[in-house]
């Protein structure tokens, strides 16, 4: 009996647990918050966190800046090392070649620098001579 049980949870993994297990988020609640903020498709349509994965799904995932589209090669509920989680799934090609292409164009793109927190002191007569200046 505990066979068949087995053979059934393997057959059915929700997409929440999946992505979990294949380490894409840290938590399951925050893959379920991806799935929840439509940043997961399954085969071109928004999913839900209790969907069931098969093998040969199509997943298409947003993390950051980067999208990855991954056909699922494996089920499994339990999270494992990288090197397992890394057999549960693959990246198409084309997606890997479109995340090399948003790495180069971001790597290309001038660094702009953004201050955090209030202007010091110096900044803040700098910002008031500017005004005084475009008003007159």
């Amino acid at each position: 009996m505990t066979r068949q049980s087995d053979k059934h949870t393997q057959a059915k993994v929700r997409l929440d647990k999946w992505l979990w297990a294949a380490r894409f988020y840290k938590t399951r609640s925050m893959a379920k918050q991806a799935i929840d903020g439509g940043k997961v498709h399954c085969d071109g349509v928004r999913a839900k966190p209790g969907k069931e994965v098969s093998p040969g799904l199509k997943i298409t995932l947003r993390q950051g800046f980067d999208e990855k589209t991954v056909i699922v090669a494996n089920l499994s509920e339990k999270r494992r090392g990288a090197t397992e989680a890394q057999l549960l799934y693959e990246e198409t090609a084309q997606s890997l070649e479109q995340r090399k292409q948003r790495i180069e164009q971001r790597k290309s793109r001038p660094f702009h620098l953004q201050t955090e927190g209030r202007p010091s002191k110096r900044d803040r007569r700098l910002i008031h001579r500017f005004k005084q200046s475009n008003s007159e």
